[in-house]
């Protein structure tokens, strides 16, 4: 395989779909719990119930020759079996949580399929002392944007913007300080560590979180004030929730 950060390959583009229709663009990672494989996104991006945003599957974009990382194929993944919704969601004291998580069925993936996942031994605790200004990474495909060859994503540069363990507002997120657009979405929200744990040595990143959305002022003067450039990164912890 070429010389290729296994982070990136953790990502995957996502196309929402309704009735044979592309409806938006997404980020997504994958998330290994033993023997499970999981897609993490964005709720808002499986379901906006005030965007009337349903679409009923997610179109990602899968390497398929590890020699070759311009070759690629799409898999489908539906999003409701008999109405029944097949992703999972959560909710805490302050509400919904903009995660969502749905199972891939290994079986049905392509042969050979290239990738890699984030598992529990990557997830850094939120009691973690990460400290205010610590420099981060949200990879994704801000407003599709890729390595059109490649298909690879791409890194924006972050700083941890809000106290790390602390909710802020009492949600459940933390803030990140980054340029960030609409279609990463769902995309991990890291940390670079100087080595990986032991189940993945050459892993040197931790996750953080799932960013979801940029955070702005209701008060913002729109011709004298520049947007906040802040964003909020939901905790990751709640994967260990969500896989169950």
């Amino acid at each position: 395989m070429p010389d290729v950060e296994p982070l990136l390959l953790t990502i995957a583009a996502i196309t929402t779909r309704q009735q044979n229709q592309s409806l938006t663009n997404a980020t997504g990672f994958f998330f290994r719990r033993g023997e499970r494989l999981f897609l993490v996104t964005s709720r808002h991006v499986v379901i906006d119930e005030g965007a009337g945003h349903r679409p009923e599957s997610l179109q990602i974009v899968l390497f398929d020759d590890a020699a070759n990382l311009a070759s690629t194929t799409g898999f489908s993944i539906p999003l409701y079996r008999d109405s029944e919704a097949l992703w999972k969601q959560a909710s805490d004291s302050a509400g919904l949580i903009d995660v969502a998580v749905i199972e891939i069925d290994q079986a049905a993936l392509p042969e050979p399929t290239v990738f890699t996942a984030f598992t529990p031994d990557t997830l850094c605790p939120s009691d973690a002392e990460v400290e205010v200004g610590t420099a981060l990474m949200v990879v994704g495909f801000p407003l599709g944007f890729a390595d059109t060859l490649h298909h690879l994503p791409v890194a924006r540069q972050a700083g941890l913007a809000s106290s790390f363990g602390l909710r802020f507002q009492g949600m459940g997120y933390f803030l990140t300080d980054a340029r960030t657009h609409r279609g990463i979405s769902g995309a991990p929200v890291v940390m670079r560590v100087d080595s990986g744990p032991a189940s993945q040595p050459e892993f040197h990143w931790q996750l953080l979180g799932v960013h979801s959305a940029r955070l702005d002022v209701g008060t913002r003067d729109l011709q004298q004030d520049e947007a906040l450039g802040l964003n909020c990164a939901w905790y990751a912890d709640i994967l260990l929730t969500l896989t169950e």
